[in-house]
């Protein structure tokens, strides 16, 4: 009897303590649903803080999946939502609504979102539940949205910014090229597809799937392949074929092609990896991205960023579209480089093809007026997707049209030797005006050379042999033994002040030139080759043509540049000679074209001076072997063109002659 009296009482207690506790506030519900609404918990939202109305409405796929999709389709982050406060003495009547503005604020992938709704809470009975539950509906996600409205994203491709010359003149743009395709109606042979494929350089099997495309329709034109403006010859014969025609279309255009092929660049499409490497940088599989050269170096500045707009579409005739966020366009950015296009282009066909590379710059503020890589290959090609067997044949090609020699390092022959003559001068150990009696050919400085020999080409030259005499004779015997005379720890530091070792800031990388592969002269021998630019010297184009510089400036060599809007006239080097150094090699250059073996570049258009330069690469048990010529010149007369120049395997073709020629062509 105790026991039940017992079990009786806690029963009671239970009652009483139920009874006592406090029933939730419509805020306190509210405040626990935009907690969940935060963290995206869609499920159980719907499931425990709906109203019977809203679920009636609504099934779970419309409230869940829906905003889950939203929210991944639209990269919506740093959602937060909140809401007013009521007053502190607000009462709650359960036979009333109550209402609470909630606002909420979210990043979109087309810019900020912001609003405010009124929200409303239903007291009602679910089950044996009693508590207070929330009326929802679309516009709770965007205002003004219904659930038949679709959310919609556009996409407003931004132009990609052109790159243009010094002179405004057009390097690569955004023209337009030709969609070659067929009309199925009017293409009634055939066999004539084997031609067409041939011509466009694809298979028969990829025009086959072209007009196998569901859409295809006889009477409508069918894309097959896109060609460039300038390949006239194809796009004439392909439109001869009965059935087949060409449209305009969008395009990249490199007008000077194969000119500036190294120094553009071309775009094509991404590749997988650059997309996984720029997925946060807004790419998609569709975009194209730059390739090599200015249009790699500069994707950032070229590439503009797309316009983006989230807007509703209103199923209702009649009713307008609803913007949710939009993130206008911003095409990318021109850009313009200190190349002259023209002098590009004479310098590029006065090479001829050949195998080579050329600088020129301005030397009185270090712009970069034409920078070549000789053969070039038409970027055109490239930017339309090249065929294997159209790129196995330009990389099997000897030539090599792929390599970009601008960037690569040369031995330069005696092309150094006017620095290696200021170097003297300035040290004090060379005298220009004192004579140095030479004969023969060869020449060593004693018996611990061994078999080593310094050799020279013209053995002719007048005794003594002076500085101008050594220029216009190109003598390497007297070379070498200035630099003995000067010695190691002088002609090193020489070197090194005229920038030896030093890496270049260029947009396209300069190998850096160097004195040898460990950077120091370990022999009295390899002294002797390097004072005449053998050894393991090596310099890259632009750091030839800066090196002349100082002659022209009296002792200023200057930062190349090759951005039009990047500061002229950045002294990299000061002091190098004096105006009587400057003035001496100056004069000794002019002779070297008047009256030394520069003949070819003797010209009534323009007063060149300069020096020649052959650089030996024999191969091992050669006698002979190739040899790379060099010419470094400008016009005594109007120094504002500074051009160095390299023409590889020149010694069946009239040795550095041969390249002074063709640097002298660029100058008419």
């Amino acid at each position: 009897m105790k026991k039940s009296w017992i079990a009786i009482a806690a029963v009671l207690v239970l009652v009483l303590l139920a009874g006592c506790q406090q029933q939730a506030t419509p805020e306190d519900r509210i405040k626990e649903y935009i907690s969940h609404w935060n963290k995206g918990e869609f499920a159980e939202m719907y499931e425990n803080y709906l109203n019977d109305g809203t679920k009636g409405a609504y099934d779970k796929a419309q409230f869940v999946d829906r905003q889950k999709k939203i929210q991944e389709d639209l990269n919506i982050e740093n959602l937060e939502v909140t809401y007013t406060e009521p007053p502190e003495d607000a009462e709650w009547n359960e036979e009333e609504p109550a209402d609470f503005p909630v606002q909420v604020k979210m990043d979109t992938v087309a810019g900020p979102v912001e609003f405010e709704q009124n929200m409303t809470l239903l007291h009602e009975t679910h089950g044996e539940e009693e508590n207070w539950f929330v009326e929802w509906n679309p516009s709770f996600i965007f205002p003004q949205l219904e659930a038949e409205d679709k959310i919609q994203i556009d996409r407003i491709q931004a132009a990609r910014g052109e790159i243009l010359d010094r002179n405004g003149l057009a390097l690569a743009i955004n023209g337009g090229g030709f969609n070659v395709g067929i009309v199925p109606e009017k293409f009634t042979d055939e066999s004539k597809k084997a031609e067409l494929a041939k011509l466009l350089g694809i298979t028969v099997e990829s025009i086959d799937q072209k007009l196998g495309q569901s859409w295809v329709k006889p009477e409508l034109f069918v894309p097959i392949a896109k060609l460039a403006r300038t390949d006239t010859e194809t796009i004439d014969a392909a439109i001869k074929i009965p059935g087949v025609a060409a449209q305009n279309t969008p395009m990249r255009e490199y007008p000077y092609g194969a000119a500036l092929s190294h120094v553009t660049g071309y775009i094509g499409s991404i590749t997988a990896e650059q997309l996984e490497e720029r997925k946060d940088q807004g790419y998609t599989a569709n975009d194209q991205i730059g390739r090599g050269g200015m249009e790699g170096v500069l994707e950032e500045r070229l590439r503009g960023t797309d316009g983006l707009k989230i807007w509703i579409d209103k199923p209702a005739e009649g009713i307008e579209p609803i913007t949710v966020a939009e993130k206008p366009v911003e095409n990318g950015e021109t850009v313009q480089l200190t190349i002259d296009a023209e002098l590009q282009k004479k310098t590029y066909d006065a090479m001829k093809g050949e195998p080579g590379t050329s600088a020129a710059l301005n030397p009185k503020t270090g712009e970069t007026l034409a920078l070549v890589s000789s053969p070039g290959f038409d970027p055109n090609e490239f930017m339309l997707g090249i065929s294997g067997t159209r790129y196995k044949e330009l990389e099997e090609d000897p030539k090599n049209p792929l390599f970009n020699r601008f960037r690569a390092a040369y031995a330069p022959g005696s092309t150094l030797k006017p620095v290696t003559a200021a170097i003297g001068m300035e040290a004090g150990t060379l005298k220009p005006a004192e004579g140095i009696t030479i004969n023969g050919k060869t020449w060593q400085k004693d018996a611990s050379w061994g078999d080593y020999k310094v050799s020279r080409l013209h053995p002719e030259a007048p005794n003594p042999v002076d500085l101008n005499i050594a220029l216009v004779y190109s003598d390497n015997i007297y070379f070498a033994q200035q630099a003995l005379n000067m010695g190691n720890e002088t002609f090193v530091a020489g070197l090194k002040e005229f920038g030896f070792g030093e890496e270049i800031e260029f947009p396209l990388g300069l190998k850096a030139s160097q004195i040898s592969n460990e950077g120091t002269i370990g022999s009295a021998g390899q002294l002797a080759d390097t004072s005449f630019g053998q050894g393991q010297m090596l310099t890259n184009i632009v750091h030839l043509a800066s090196m002349y510089e100082p002659f022209l400036t009296d002792g200023v060599m200057y930062k190349p540049t090759l951005l039009l809007d990047e500061e002229d006239s950045q002294v990299w080097k000061e002091g190098l000679v004096s105006a009587e150094t400057a003035a001496t090699l100056r004069t000794a250059m002019r002779n070297v074209v008047v009256d030394g073996y520069a003949q070819s570049a003797n010209i009534a258009e323009a007063d060149l001076a300069g020096k020649t330069g052959t650089a030996e690469l024999k191969a091992a048990g050669e006698d002979r072997g190739k040899e790379n010529g060099f010419f470094v010149t400008y016009d005594a007369s109007n120094p504002e063109v500074l051009m160095a120049m390299m023409i590889e395997n020149v010694e069946d073709n009239g040795g550095s002659d041969y390249v002074a020629g063709m640097a002298a062509q660029a100058f008419k």
